[in-house]
């Protein structure tokens, strides 16, 4: 009987690593589940209904994802960027580095990793071209940002296995999405200096005839939302005023996009409302998906899988898990959400803390920036007029080695 209940898990993993899409692999393994457990409609029924209003119920990230895109639309990444072009003055290298910094805190404040990179991603390429270094130093930075994100559908969905609130987890997990940033950052600007590049030529765009001051202006809602989103809870905590909810810094981030950049109010408003549309449509499916997982989780499948876990050494069980999070994140990388769903209801079920399940995370990101799938990866073969395949194995290289670090870091904090 063990054995029959990990099938339908096994049936949903196939699927996926096949490209099914995540809501038919759930309910192919959903359906096997019912028949070998005896589950009822009724139940599946229940499972249904309290799966999909319990993941569009986490209210903070949808609105930091729809403000976020706000500013995407509204110019302010772009804008930065021309500065950043400028204020280096023919030193690429440190624009490499910028490039990165702007992905991580447009990820971070987002949760949207493709989203990010297909804004930034074009603009990378026309001022440095497609650095592999550089190529990999994003996906880096996308993998841990959007893993460890306040705004992110992967953090949403570890508040809720975890049973734990999302600031607990982005506090705990923010010293090594530093750490990790700092280390792409690190590649992009070695291996864009040790290539002796210079600015690509580029067709001129409205923004160079902005004067500097002007393209400051239009990176202020940016820079409000990242202090808002990383140290408003600080600045909260040391003044004991509320100062910094979500309503706040979404009425003046508005606000500031209205008076720094050419959207009026009206046009700043539906920016932010469009910008919901990904994460909104994201959760319905995740929590579709979630309610055959839960069907599954039924049947014993995570005690099962759980009590095999246990007999491993105490000191190895984090990174097994983060182990098997980064190679089920190669194949089915296109549904981080998904793979997450798999795999954190067993470390759940091991006791693991919010830091433990963190690693587990960011493994099933990493493992995401190696796949052919991704959404990220095909934004940056896109963005970088480069062939997937090209993208993929240029990452292995980097992300391998950023993996094993992980590995490492869960060996020691896990």
């Amino acid at each position: 009987m063990a054995v029959l209940t990990i099938i339908p898990l096994i049936i949903v993993l196939t699927l996926l690593f096949l490209k099914v899409d995540m809501i038919i692999a759930g309910l192919a393994g959903g359906v096997v589940a019912m028949i070998i457990g005896g589950v009822s409609l009724a139940d599946a029924n229940t499972q249904l209904l309290e799966a999909v209003p319990s993941m569009l119920s986490i209210t903070v990230p949808i609105i930091n994802s729809a403000v976020a895109m706000a500013v995407f639309k509204s110019g302010g990444y772009t804008a930065a960027l021309t500065l950043a072009k400028r204020g280096t003055k023919g030193k690429v290298e440190y624009v490499s580095a910028f490039i990165v910094i702007l992905l991580a805190a447009a990820t971070y404040m987002s949760g949207i990793g493709g989203g990010s990179a297909m804004v930034i991603a074009p603009l990378a390429f026309a001022a440095v071209g497609a650095v592999p270094e550089l190529i990999a130093a994003m996906s880096l930075a996308a993998a841990v940002s959007f893993t460890t994100s306040p705004a992110s559908l992967e953090s949403s969905i570890v508040s809720k296995l975890g049973e734990f609130p999302v600031a607990e987890y982005v506090a705990a997990m923010r010293p090594f999405w530093l750490f990790f940033l700092v280390l792409a950052i690190g590649l992009a600007f070695w291996g864009t200096k040790r290539r002796n590049l210079g600015f690509k030529e580029e067709e001129n765009s409205e923004y160079d005839s902005f004067t500097n001051g002007q393209l400051f202006k239009m990176t202020i809602p940016a820079i409000f939302l990242l202090f808002a989103v990383i140290f408003g809870p600080l600045v909260n905590q040391l003044t004991g005023i509320t100062i910094f909810t979500p309503m706040v810094y979404m009425i003046v981030t508005l606000a500031l996009i209205f008076f720094c950049t050419k959207f009026n109010m009206n046009q700043s408003v539906e920016a932010m409302i469009d910008g919901s549309t990904y994460i909104l449509t994201r959760l319905f499916q995740v929590g579709i998906f979630l309610a055959f997982i839960n069907v599954i989780a039924q049947t014993g499948t995570f005690a099962v899988i759980a009590g095999v876990a246990k007999a491993a050494p105490s000191a190895i069980v984090v990174p097994v898990a983060v182990l098997t999070g980064i190679l089920i994140g190669i194949p089915a990388g296109a549904y981080v959400g998904s793979v997450l769903t798999l795999v954190l209801p067993v470390a759940v079920s091991l006791g693991f803390s919010p830091l433990a399940l963190g690693f587990v995370t960011i493994g099933v990101g990493l493992g995401s920036q190696m796949s052919f799938v991704n959404i990220t990866m095909q934004a940056l073969s896109s963005g970088f007029q480069t062939p997937i395949l090209d993208i993929v194995k240029g990452n292995i290289k980097w992300i391998s080695m950023a993996s094993v670090i992980l590995l490492i870091i869960s060996l020691i904090f896990g």
